[in-house]
């Protein structure tokens, strides 16, 4: 009686201990749903704030002239720069991750790339000047520098912002994005596809 009493009671507590044993790989599992692990690494992108997924140089050649008192001067401005292509991260928001659970897919939907500069490489900078007469007797020079450093700028930023330096910033922060979140899923074990793509302009 007492042999059958013990084996009731080890059964019992064999039972409770396969259903806690159940429960806890139940609730373990259940952490590590894709909702879980996306969100999670949506958190911790905006916390990041700012991707810089691509940085260029440019060079900008600019000439300006100015004539005065019968005199004409020329200034020729030869400025290099670099331009940081960013991505706002904390402008992502959760309906910008969508999840489809049928094809086990992520989708990402980032903010627009901004340029950040230039930053201009003052050491490298050249010039070549004509019209010593003009410039030596006038402000002319004053004039022409802050004229060709304007466009000089600008036509910087007309470089970085042509069609190829964009695709390749878009292609770079995209990859960024898509393994921010794959790394996460795999290493959760979870089997998904992720990409990351910028709303159509």
């Amino acid at each position: 009686m007492n042999n059958s009493l013990f084996r009731v009671a080890l059964l019992a507590l064999l039972g409770l201990a396969l259903f806690l044993g159940w429960r806890a790989w139940d609730d373990w599992q259940r952490g590590f749903e894709p909702e879980t692990v996306v969100a999670a690494s949506l958190q911790g992108l905006q916390e990041q704030n700012i991707l810089v997924p691509f940085t260029a140089r440019y060079v900008a050649v600019v000439t300006s002239t100015q004539s005065r008192l019968g005199l004409s001067a020329k200034k020729t401005l030869i400025m290099p720069g670099t331009v940081r292509y960013e991505v706002d991260l904390a402008r992502l928001k959760p309906a910008d991750v969508e999840w489809d659970a049928g094809e086990r897919e992520l989708t990402v939907t980032l903010p627009p790339i901004r340029l950040a500069g230039p930053e201009i490489d003052m050491e490298a900078i050249s010039e070549f000047r004509d019209g010593t007469i003009l410039l030596s007797l006038t402000d002319a020079e004053a004039t022409l520098d802050a004229v060709n450093r304007k466009a000089a700028k600008a036509e910087l930023i007309k470089q970085a912002k042509g069609d190829t330096p964009m695709r390749l910033a878009r292609g770079a922060a995209e990859n960024a994005i898509e393994q921010s979140f794959a790394m996460p899923l795999k290493a959760a074990g979870i089997d998904a596809t992720v990409r990351a793509r910028f709303a159509k302009r």
